[in-house]
């Protein structure tokens, strides 16, 4: 790094990557891979896992190449009115549109009818995005609010999870959307969603994710997102967890060597059947 106002070149020991928009993740993959090169302890160096996760087009691809549970997705590419509509019936007339890139839930619509099918087409083609239509999974709790969990994975491990509670069962399950999240302990989350958000985290190539997630269906993954916004009560069981990997990663690199701690190693997910999967430094 430079700081000419100093006077100083120096390579860090430690870089934190965080808070970058996902349409400006690309721009940065050049700074990753310098840090990779120089040997810098980060846990946001590898660009191409940060694009599948990024890029839901990919991400629906990496699942069904990795056996990932997740809702029927066709992905939208200037569609015709009619290969929209065909996907759209396909899909059982009960569907969600979402941008390939998005953040928030933003420009997220519950289509269930063809004129509401219709303005997604129109509006996605106006604004040159590529989208997807997946169908809906139907979660919904007992006393009828839409519901999704966001489970939190560091190291191969879950650190902390939340439930999304919606009442407007036509709005995305986003606190930023209105939806109330609940904690959960570690121990307290459904095992089957412990183990497919640490799959899931896997399967896209990352340390460190949080996975948006449902129960119903036998459990499905709807997306891996590569720096998931902290609400209320998470600094310490998110931010100083995620924090303190890179100072451990550090640690083992001064105490090992810097060859060795180039790649420092984390746990396999549990059941995935892959390989042990490792952290760019």
């Amino acid at each position: 790094m430079h700081v000419p106002q100093e006077g100083l070149d120096f390579v860090p020991d430690i870089v934190v990557l965080y808070e970058i928009p996902p349409h400006r993740r690309r721009a940065l993959a050049g700074f990753q891979e310098l840090l990779e090169r120089h040997d810098v302890v980060t846990l946001g160096t590898n660009p191409d896992a940060w694009r599948t996760a990024t890029e839901k087009n990919l991400t629906v691809a990496r699942f069904r190449r990795d056996g990932i549970a997740q809702m029927e997705t066709a992905v939208l590419s200037r569609p015709t009115a009619r290969e929209a509509a065909e996907a759209f019936e396909r899909l059982g007339g009960d569907t969600w549109a979402r941008p390939v890139v998005g953040t928030g839930g933003n420009d997220t619509f519950h289509v269930t009818t063809h004129a509401r099918l219709e303005a997604a087409t129109v509006y996605y083609a106006e604004h040159g995005t590529d989208w997807m239509l997946s169908r809906d999974a139907g979660n919904f709790t007992a006393d009828g609010l839409r519901h999704q969990f966001r489970v939190f994975v560091l190291g191969g491990r879950v650190v902390h999870a939340r439930e999304h509670l919606q009442p407007a069962a036509d709005t995305p399950c986003n606190t930023c959307q209105g939806a109330t999240p609940v904690h959960i302990a570690p121990p307290d989350l459904p095992p089957r969603l412990a183990e497919l958000a640490v799959a899931a985290t896997a399967s896209v190539g990352l340390p460190f994710a949080g996975v948006d997630l449902a129960v119903e269906n036998g459990g499905v993954v709807f997306e891996v997102n590569v720096q998931p916004a902290f609400v209320d009560g998470e600094l310490e069981t998110v931010a100083v967890p995620y924090v303190q990997a890179h100072l451990d990663a550090y640690h083992a690199r001064t105490a090992s060597g810097p060859r060795a701690a180039r790649q420092p190693r984390l746990t396999r997910p549990i059941g995935t059947g892959r390989r042990d999967f490792t952290a760019p430094s």
